[in-house]
C-alpha cells in the first residue's frame, strides 16, 4: 500500500484504517515495514483508537524523509481489553515529489493464554473463568494476565502502584537532585521516553519519568523510595515494575536496597543505554535479615535525548514494616572519634590509651607501632596494609568532602572525587577507562579506590589524605598499586604536607596500559605530616585513575634497645643501634645523621 505524491495542496491527510479488534493478551506486538522517502516527504503516525475514549493515542510517528529504503517498525500494544481500531496517518507538506508505503503488517503473541486442562505445582496460577495456567509471579503484577482479571484480584493495594492517582505510598528522596515526574502521554522531548502509559497502554494512563532536558545536568539523579518492609525472613519478597528507557543518549536506571536510612544501600539490579522504544518487566528477588527500603534511581545522560519511564510497581510475597531504619554516625575516618576516657594522670601532650588509662608520648601515636596494650593509639590512623576489601577505606579521608560536610545546601554527587568501586558494577562500555579487576584478589567482586572522572570538568582534581603521622623510620617507604588507562587520562601524584609546606613525592601522567602498575615512593624519617594520593582529572569522562593494596612498609620509627650496641652494630649519637652495613649510604639512618658524618 502506497500514496504516491502529486498534488500541492498543502497539508493533505491520508488515512489507512484497520478493522476493530475486540482485545489483546499482555505480550502482543505489532510490527509493519514503512517507506518514507522525498524531499520534506511529511510526518506519518500510526495511532491507537479504542471505543469510549475522545483521544486517540499515538503508538508510532516517523517525521522526515527516512532514505530510498524500507524499514522495520515494531509497536508494543500490551493488554488492551477493550475493543479498537488501528489508523495510520500520512500528512504531507504540499511542495515535494515523495513516496510514502507499508508493507508486511503482523500482529504477534496477541492471543490471551490458552485454557489448561490441569494447573498444578506451587508455581502456577489457574485462572477462574479463562482457565488458563499461568506463572504465579504474575499475580498482583497490575497486568491482566489471565485474560478475565482474576489474577489481579484479592491484591494488597499498599503493596504496587501503578500512578494512576499520585506516587501511592512510594516517596521522593530529599537528598537528590530533582524528582520523578508524573505525566500522561508522550513526555516533552521528541525521539526520547514514552509514548504511553503502561497500565493502559493508551495517552489516558500515568506513568513516571525522569526529564533529561536542562537545567538537569550529566549524572545529575533523582531517586524514588519505596515504603518500607519487614524482613524476608524464610519467605521470598518479589519486586517487579517496568521501565521504558528510549533515546540516544539514555543513561542509567538502577535499583539498590537498603537497612540504613542515610545511606544509599547496595546496587541490586541497573540497566544502561537505550533499550528501544517499549515497556520492559523486571523481576527481582530480594532477601533481608533486616527491615529494608529500596531505592529506584535513575541518571542524566549527556543530553535531552534520554528520558526514563517508570510504571506499574508491585511486591509479591512482601510485608510493610510499621516503623523507622536506623540511621549511622556520619563521622568520617579522618576525624577524632570521641570516647570516655578512663581514669587517667596524663598531661595534655600525652596520648590516653583508651582501655587501661596508661599515658604515651603524644609523637608516639599514629607512628606504625602499637604503644599502648590496646592499640588504641593506631586505632584511628592509616592501616599499614589497605586493600580496600570489605569497602574499607583504611583511614583515609577526603578533606574537600569534609569541609562541605556541614552545608546542607551543596551536592557532592557531580563532584570529582575519589569513590570505592569494582568491576561487578559497572555499566557497559566502563571497564574501555576503569579497571575491570582490583588487584587484590584480581576479580570482578574486589575493591579498589579510583576518581570517576565522569564527575568533575578538566583540571579539577580530588585528593584523599591520611590522618597526620607522627613519626616515621629511617626505612619508610610506600608501595601502592596504580591503574591509569583511557584516552583522556589525566595524572596521579602522591605529596606530602607538613605544617604549610606541600612537597610532590611522586607523579604520574597520560594512560599507562590496562594493567595494575607497581609503584614505591620513599619517605624516610618524617614527622607529623600527611600523605596525599591527588588525581587530576582529563579533558573528558574516558580517563579513571585508579589505586590498590597501598602499603606503608618498615614505618615504624626506630627503638632504643635499652642494651649495648652490638659489634656488628653502629651506636648511634641518640644512642639508637643500626647495622653497620647501612653507614655512610646516603640515608640517614640513625635519625640524626650520625651514620653519615664525614668523621665516621
Amino acid at each position: 500500500m502506497f500514496i504516491l505524491k502529486n498534488s500541492s495542496s498543502i497539508s493533505q491527510v491520508a488515512q489507512l484504517r484497520s478493522p476493530e479488534f475486540r482485545h489483546t493478551g499482555p505480550n502482543c506486538t505489532l510490527s509493519f515495514w514503512y517507506y518514507n522517502y522525498g524531499q520534506s516527504v511529511g510526518a506519518a503516525e500510526m495511532q491507537l483508537l479504542v471505543g469510549g475514549m475522545k483521544q486517540p493515542t499515538v503508538l508510532w510517528r516517523t517525521y522526515y524523509n527516512e532514505g530510498n529504503q524500507w524499514l522495520k517498525a515494531v509497536i508494543q500494544l500490551g493488554r488492551l481489553p477493550h475493543p479498537f481500531q488501528l489508523s495510520l496517518d500520512k500528512i504531507s507538506l504540499g511542495f515535494y515529489d515523495g513516496v510514502s508505503a507499508i508493507d508486511d503488517i503482523m500482529f504477534e503473541n496477541c492471543a490471551c493464554p490458552h485454557p489448561a486442562l490441569s494447573c498444578e505445582g506451587p508455581n502456577r496460577f489457574w485462572c477462574r473463568d479463562t482457565k488458563a495456567c499461568i506463572d504465579s509471579l504474575l499475580i498482583c503484577d497490575l497486568v491482566d494476565d489471565c485474560g478475565d482479571g482474576s489474577d489481579e484480584e484479592n491484591c494488597n493495594p499498599d503493596l504496587q502502584c501503578n500512578f494512576e492517582n499520585g506516587l501511592c505510598n512510594w516517596e521522593q528522596d530529599s537528598e537528590d537532585e530533582f524528582d520523578w515526574i508524573r505525566i500522561q502521554g508522550t513526555t516533552p522531548t521528541v525521539n526520547t521516553g514514552p509514548l504511553k502509559d503502561h497500565t493502559t497502554g493508551t495517552a489516558s494512563g500515568h506513568y513516571l519519568y525522569m526529564e533529561s532536558s536542562e537545567p538537569h545536568q550529566f549524572q545529575d539523579k533523582a531517586v524514588l523510595l519505596s515504603p518500607l518492609f519487614n524482613p524476608s525472613g524464610n519467605r521470598t519478597c518479589i519486586f517487579r515494575f517496568h521501565y521504558h528507557m528510549f533515546g540516544k543518549q539514555v543513561y542509567k536506571l538502577s535499583v539498590f536496597q537498603r537497612t540504613v536510612s542515610n545511606t544509599k544501600g547496595w546496587l541490586l539490579w541497573y540497566k544502561f543505554g537505550n533499550q528501544g522504544n517499549r515497556w520492559i518487566r523486571q523481576t527481582l528477588t530480594i532477601s533481608s535479615s533486616k527491615p529494608f527500603q529500596i531505592l529506584v534511581k535513575g541518571t542524566v545522560g549527556d543530553g535531552f535525548t534520554g528520558d526514563i519511564g517508570l510504571d506499574d510497581t508491585s511486591f509479591l510475597g512482601c510485608t510493610l514494616y510499621n516503623g523507622n531504619l536506623p540511621t549511622i554516625s556520619t563521622t568520617t575516618s579522618g576525624t577524632s572519634v570521641p570516647a570516655t576516657l578512663p581514669m587517667n594522670s596524663c598531661t595534655e601532650e600525652e596520648f590516653v590509651c583508651r582501655m587501661s588509662g596508661h599515658c604515651i608520648q603524644i609523637i608516639q601515636k599514629c607512628d606504625f607501632r602499637p604503644d599502648c596494650p590496646d592499640k588504641s593509639d593506631e586505632s584511628v590512623c592509616v592501616t599499614e596494609n589497605c586493600d580496600f576489601e570489605n569497602e574499607n577505606h583504611c583511614g583515609l579521608y577526603q578533606p574537600a568532602l569534609e569541609q562541605m560536610s556541614g552545608n546542607y545546601s551543596i551536592h557532592t554527587t557531580n563532584l570529582f572525587k575519589w569513590e570505592l568501586g569494582r568491576g561487578a558494577n559497572f555499566y557497559p562500555g566502563q571497564e574501555n577507562h576503569c579497571p575491570l579487576i582490583d588487584h587484590t584478589t584480581r576479580t570482578e567482586e574486589g575493591w579498589y579506590l579510583f576518581a570517576d572522572s565522569s564527575n568533575g570538568e578538566f583540571g579539577h582534581t580530588a585528593d584523599i589524605a591520611t590522618p597526620a603521622i607522627s613519626l616515621t623510620g629511617p626505612k619508610c617507604k610506600i608501595v601502592f598499586w596504580n591503574h591509569m588507562n583511557g584516552s583522556t587520562i589525566g595524572s596521579l601524584e602522591v605529596l606530602c604536607i607538613t605544617g604549610n609546606k606541600t612537597s610532590r613525592l611522586w607523579t604520574q601522567s597520560g594512560s599507562q596500559g590496562t594493567q595494575w602498575n607497581r609503584a614505591e615512593v620513599f619517605l624516610g624519617i618524617r614527622s607529623n605530616f600527611q600523605v596525599i594520593f591527588r588525581a587530576k582529572r582529563g579533558v573528558s569522562y574516558m580517563g579513571d585513575v585508579a589505586v590498590d593494596d597501598i602499603t606503608f612498609e618498615d614505618c615504624s620509627p626506630l627503638l632504643i634497645p635499652g642494651r649495648p650496641c652490638t659489634s656488628e652494630e653502629f651506636t648511634c649519637a641518640n644512642k639508637y643501634c643500626i647495622p653497620k652495613d647501612n653507614l655512610c649510604d646516603f640515608v640517614n639512618d640513625c635519625a640524626d645523621n650520625s651514620d653519615e658524618s664525614p668523621t665516621i
